[in-house]
């Protein structure tokens, strides 16, 4: 049985998040106590059931201060069960940003009670899950991200990844929008000759042929490709190793359009036939032209 437990900041997606995991055949419970999880995976697990071989447990602040403590515990309980698979995802995001939602949506966070102000509930809210941030096996920011796609990030690295693998993102960003929270590795290419200084290229991003070919007469991308690909072909079997299920790869550039895209891409190409479970994001593109 696998059991996804899926956590983080009230209005950073986790229930958008259960919902797409229920979507493709999860059977999911959200607001779940923490409390009460081992016994439920007791109760699920000697159901015999089809429909129990893939769950997904949404837990949040509202669990209680007391039981969150013990999450580490309680999570260690259920690995040591027989045929258990657990996975902790955190979902978390900017306080502007989160923030913004609640105000967009007008709806209420659920720790804002006797006049609490919001930035505080969030904080409270942050301090409460740290447990479960601390020993998750996967934090995805989503500052960033809308609805559609955090759908197809979640496809991507946690539906898609096969059983035992690991789940490898590369992603390109700009650093004038901030660093990915969520990086294991963040690699800095700015110093590599800038297409946006030419006119002809700076509406173009690095997945176009004109801006390739700017790249490929550059020896310094060269060495700058090289030497991350060496770095991380060494250094994922040896994550693998230690049974990590994901592997956030970041590179940097000043907009996340041209520099940094062309990297991604190439990363991508080179080790999308040696690993399963690699997927690509450009952080800073338009909708359409993720992949």
């Amino acid at each position: 049985m696998k059991l996804i437990i899926i956590s983080g900041l009230s209005g950073s997606g986790k229930t958008v998040a259960l919902h797409t995991l229920e979507d493709e055949g999860f059977y999911c419970v959200d607001n779940f106590p923490l409390g009460l999880l081992s016994n439920f995976t007791d109760h699920i697990y000697n159901q015999q059931i089809h429909i129990y071989n893939e769950v997904a447990i949404g837990i949040d602040a509202r669990s209680g201060e007391n039981d969150l403590k013990r999450f580490n515990k309680i999570i260690k309980t259920i690995k040591n069960k027989k045929n258990i698979e657990v996975e902790v995802v955190y979902f978390h995001a900017e306080i502007n940003e989160l923030i913004k939602r609640f105000s967009d949506t007008r709806r209420r966070h659920p720790l804002t009670k006797k006049g609490i102000p919001l930035a505080e509930a969030i904080d409270i809210e942050r301090n409460l899950l740290m447990p479960i941030s601390q020993d998750a096996d996967l934090c995805l920011d989503t500052t960033h991200t809308n609805v559609h796609q955090l759908r197809a990030l979640v496809k991507d690295r946690i539906i898609s990844r096969p059983n035992q693998e690991l789940s490898i993102l590369i992603q390109s960003f700009g650093f004038k929008h901030n660093t990915p929270t969520d990086s294991d590795f963040v690699f800095d290419v700015r110093c590599l000759p800038n297409p946006h200084w030419e006119p002809a290229l700076r509406p173009l991003t690095g997945q176009d042929p004109e801006v390739q070919a700017f790249f490929e007469s550059q020896d310094d991308v060269a060495d700058m490709y090289n030497h991350i690909r060496d770095f991380m072909e060494h250094w994922i079997p040896k994550f693998a190793e230690q049974s990590r299920y994901y592997l956030t790869v970041s590179i940097g550039c000043t907009g996340g359009q041209h520099r940094s895209v062309y990297i991604a891409e190439r990363l991508n190409s080179y080790f999308h036939s040696k690993f399963p479970g690699v997927s690509l994001r450009h952080r800073e593109m338009i909708e359409e032209n993720k992949s």
